[in-house]
């Protein structure tokens, strides 16, 4: 693999042990395996804690979406918003690949074009926001995330107690944490966690999608199936 899969540090104490399942699904095809190894190490952020020298001439927003799936919210953000420098984490192979897939042509893995404002973190999320620098950014993006829904694993959940405080060191003040879920369980959840905490402020918080947020084919599914998505928006204190 052409990207550092060797265990990090340990996280800090009482920051959960993990934040997602498995790394692979179905086996990589060829042209997947080419993107792992020729176009992800031409597009990964190269040093988190420097994350501003990876976006040169860019001087507009910082933003990190955890947890990006197939891509398409990401590629969006990126699309829509020229002037945002945008990290976006994911550590399943399988998404990765889906999102590398819109962005080069078959065959030109190793010399396409990558957008300037878009860079990759195809590691554990705690490590990047452990070594960003604080008050780094401006917003941050959970989208559907893995709701873990046995007890037992909700210590993985992103929404944690023991995250929050690393969170708020790493947004600026006033800045945005937009978060979506369509499982009543993280549902719930999200309400606890954010219900009596001293970092964030809920500032709007929609049970339909609101206008300015891009779509996902999950999102879309979810609706389809009958499921109810519930969309929030903390500000950083």
């Amino acid at each position: 693999m052409a990207y550092d899969t060797t265990r990090p540090s340990p996280p800090a104490e009482g920051i959960p042990d993990r934040l997602y399942g498995r790394r692979r699904g179905h086996p990589l095809r060829p042209r997947q395996q080419r993107l792992l190894e020729e176009t992800l190490p031409r597009i990964t952020l190269p040093a988190p804690e420097a994350p501003r020298e990876a976006f040169p001439g860019l001087t507009g927003p910082l933003w990190l979406e955890v947890g990006f799936g197939g891509g398409e919210h990401a590629l969006e953000l990126a699309r829509t918003n020229p002037g945002t420098a945008l990290i976006a984490s994911e550590v399943f192979e399988n998404g990765l690949c889906s999102l590398l897939t819109h962005l080069v042509p078959e065959g030109e893995e190793a010399t396409a074009p990558l957008p300037p404002n878009l860079r990759l973190w195809p590691k554990d999320a705690r490590h990047l926001l452990q070594a960003l620098p604080d008050g780094a950014l401006d917003r941050l993006y959970l989208m559907f995330p893995d709701p873990w829904p046995k007890s037992r694993h909700a210590k993985r959940r992103f929404v944690h107690p023991a995250l929050l405080l690393l969170l708020a060191q790493k947004l600026k003040p006033g800045a945005e944490w937009r978060i979506a879920s369509d499982d009543p369980t993280y549902q719930a959840w999200v309400d606890e966690v954010m219900a009596d905490q001293p970092h964030f402020t809920l500032a709007a918080h929609h049970d339909a999608p609101p206008a300015d947020w891009p779509r996902t084919r999950y999102e879309a599914k979810a609706l389809r199936e009958g499921r109810h998505p519930r969309y929030w928006i903390w500000q950083r204190r």
